[in-house]
């Protein structure tokens, strides 16, 4: 009778046991499913020597919150979501777009799911809003394991966020540490300890507000290098000599316009496409041009960098939506400088107006209006994306005012048309088959048959009604064209992983086409140039010969700087590509890694500081008329354009 009677204690004691080791049960099952699926769906595989530390730290998340949890059930449920995000959702982002999930992709999240539709919208959202209100409805302070679980979750958030470089120094010593090659980071050091470096690494690499002395010292460092870069007398071709005085400002409407994922395709040989996806006019058009590209700073999404750069000037040089967080003043841009020469400026975009923080950005850089979906005839829809005939038409409607009125006019445009997953209208049957087995590249194929015809309906319009006109247009970024850049290493074109990118695909993996036609004078050649470089040469096709921002961006004596998050890469003279990744580096790298740490310092006195730098004074003599600039552009394209 009296063991009869300790039976219930023994069972408790049992149920306990069993249930204390409940973290320890789900942790293996759920990395073990988490694995499986990361490495053959996504091909994306934590190293075998990283997974007992990745295991570990995992298993001690799982009993912090165990501790801070009420009922078993929902612990299981966080514990599932929470893993799933980092081990799934860091391998879905990678193999998207080469990198990890990082610490400034939180802010991204409201624009992510603004863009997000159907199934893939509830997908990102549901865990999301789940973890979130689990969390909150499970926390619990009922046991002295939950104060322990909060005085270790305190003392390392206090541990990230005031003194990174204590967890930094040592495990970055140990695991080291690849600046431009994150997923390489991610596979050497597994998930969990991924995140909890790159959280660190955030705040420790804060942006750093400079003050009015080191701020003027850039400034005048980019200026006499800028000065370095003026052209000699011998180097000014024949032809240009006589127009070697500056000319006086001359307003003319400047049209522009940012393709989505616009790209050319011919490079997919084993795709054998039938017929050719890009309008032959356009081609012949780009031809004239000497096949020109513009060296965007993403690859796959986050236009909003390239529109900065396009219109601001400046570089973009980290893993963020330069919108978001670090344009805070009103700033100089070409909207802004057009605008204050009596141009009306125009921006629009067939989207939600809040998306990338279009509205702010937009108001700081000067534009006067911004057109967004809500502004626009909803008539020609493939699905949620407008077509780029539809909004081509339409906003020449709206601007056709001033146009009769002879008000020059900055006419924006962002095209939407051609974002991923590439849908068609039954208005734009299929016309374009492919050999390849990667679903993405047929599509996109079909999706540029239409784009770059309706493309050049608008141009030989806006040349019609406007012939003293510039029009500039170009990709913002390459397509996403399958996981892990399926669809371009089926052809050769790019490697699998960033990280067996030779030079050339480095280059290659931020080309788009771009034309920058002058008027009656036509195309311009200029060979590949950074989209932060192109303001200032609009700029000098109207002949504008005051201080600006972009005098601080002027190219750097026979070369052209592209950088990427944790690189950059240089197109020298006789346009081979000279890769700068991690010292030593080459002179040439060591010139312009010095010339974009101050060009950083300047933008973040520009756009987020108290703008010491910003243009003030009363203009000098240019030392270079505009008109020998744009021809010496031509001069130097610097590199062979080959057959397309």
């Amino acid at each position: 009778m009296l063991k009869l009677f300790h039976l219930p204690e023994q069972i408790l004691t049992f149920n306990s046991m069993r249930l204390k080791l409940l973290p320890l049960l789900s942790t293996t099952l759920l990395y073990a499913l988490y694995y499986l699926i990361s490495t053959f769906k996504f091909d994306v595989q934590i190293l075998t020597p990283s997974i007992p530390y990745d295991y570990l730290l995992q298993l001690v998340i799982a009993y912090v919150l165990y501790a801070l949890s009420k009922r078993v059930w929902i612990f299981l449920v966080i514990h599932a979501l929470l893993m799933g995000l980092l081990y799934v959702g860091n391998a879905v982002k990678i193999s998207f777009f080469g990198g990890p999930i990082m610490p400034d992709d939180v802010f991204a999240l409201q624009s992510l799911l603004l863009i997000l539709d159907g199934w893939r919208f509830f997908a990102a959202a549901i865990p999301l809003a789940a973890i979130a209100s689990l969390l909150l409805f499970n926390f619990t302070m009922r046991h002295w394991s939950a104060y322990l679980a909060s005085l270790v979750v305190i003392l390392l958030g206090i541990t990230v966020v005031y003194k990174p470089a204590t967890l930094l120094e040592p495990l970055d010593g140990y695991f080291g540490n690849s600046v431009w090659d994150q997923r390489s980071n991610y596979v050497w050091r597994g998930a969990t300890l991924y995140t909890l470096l790159e959280s660190a690494r955030h705040f420790a690499a804060a942006e750093v507000i400079p003050d009015g002395d080191r701020a003027q010292e850039a400034a005048d460092d980019l200026l006499a290098a800028r000065r370095a870069d003026s052209m000699p007398a011998t180097a000014i071709p024949v032809e240009s000599k006589k127009e070697a005085v500056a000319k006086e400002f001359t307003p003319r409407n400047i049209h522009i316009v940012l393709l989505e994922s616009f790209w050319d395709p011919s490079v997919l040989k084993k795709a054998k496409f039938k017929p050719y996806p890009l309008s032959p006019e356009f081609r012949e058009l780009w031809k004239s041009a000497g096949y020109s590209h513009a060296l965007a700073p993403v690859f796959g999404g986050f236009t909003a960098n390239s529109e900065f750069e396009v219109l601001c000037g400046f570089p973009v040089v980290k893993d963020a939506v330069k919108f978001e967080r670090q344009f805070l003043n009103d700033v100089p841009c070409l909207p802004h400088i057009l605008a204050d020469k009596g141009y009306r400026t125009i921006a629009s975009h067939p989207n939600v107006p809040v998306f990338w923080n279009r509205v702010n950005a937009y108001k700081r850089m000067g534009f006067q209006t911004y057109w967004s979906l809500e502004d626009f005839v909803q008539d020609d829809m493939n699905q949620e994306f407008m077509s780029d005939s539809t909004l081509y038409r339409q906003v020449l409607e709206k601007i056709s005012g001033s146009l009769d009125a002879k008000q020059p006019v900055l006419d924006y445009i962002v095209t939407y048309f051609g974002h991923w997953n590439y849908p068609l209208s039954e208005s734009r049957p299929n016309k374009v088959s492919s050999s390849s087995e990667v679903e993405e590249v047929s599509a996109y194929a079909n999706t540029v048959y239409y784009k770059s015809r309706e493309l050049m309906a608008f141009i030989n319009e806006m040349r019609k009604r406007d012939p003293e006109g510039i029009i500039v247009v170009f990709g913002d970024h390459l397509p996403f064209l399958g996981e892990n850049f399926a669809g371009y290493v089926e052809s050769g074109v790019l490697a699998a992983n960033r990280s067996d990118f030779s030079p050339t695909m480095f280059k290659d993996y931020v080309s788009t086409p771009m034309l920058i036609i002058d008027g009656k004078h036509g195309p311009v050649k200029f060979g590949s140039l950074p989209l932060y470089q192109v303001p200032k040469l609009v700029l000098d096709l109207v002949n504008f010969n005051e201080p600006s921002i972009m005098d601080y961006t002027a190219p750097l004596p026979n070369m052209r700087v592209r950088p990427l998050p944790g690189l950059h890469f240089n197109i020298v003279a006789d346009g081979a590509v000279d890769m700068c990744k991690e010292s030593p580096y080459s002179e040439a790298c060591q010139l312009s890694s010095r010339w974009l740490e101050n060009i950083s310092v300047v933008s973040n006195d520009l756009f987020m500081g108290r703008q010491f730098t910003r243009p003030k004074y009363i203009p000098e003599k240019q030392l270079e008329p505009a008109p020998t600039k744009v021809a010496f552009l031509q001069a130097i394209a610097g590199e062979k354009t080959g057959s397309h």
